[in-house]
């Protein structure tokens, strides 16, 4: 199992234009097989942050999504839409039980 954490701070007069484009890329990732979750979030510190956490079965199912057409469009708004790099963390888990 992957998880990944992508983290992309927007430029404030692009963050409507990038909750649409996120929402596409979340709509789409969550039909895939081998996606577990995918969920996007605002940083409640920077309205401007958002995180992407995104659990997979395998490397397989990441690959699958990022080759959406959606994650795709967004990559190539990254130019207009971030204020910075975007952080990208791979963690590898090999084993995972339910919280109590």
């Amino acid at each position: 199992m992957l998880i990944e954490r992508f983290k992309m701070q927007c430029r404030p007069e692009k963050v409507d234009q990038a909750i649409a484009a996120l929402a596409e890329v979340a709509r789409a990732s969550r039909r895939l097989d081998g996606v577990v979750h995918f969920d996007i979030g605002r940083d409640i510190l920077d309205p401007n942050t958002f995180i992407a956490t995104e659990v997979f079965l395998d490397r397989t199912a990441l690959d699958r999504q990022e080759s959406l057409p959606e994650v795709h469009k967004i990559m190539g708004l990254f130019p207009d839409l971030l204020a910075g790099e975007p952080e990208a963390t791979i963690f590898h888990v090999s084993s995972h039980e339910p919280a109590a």
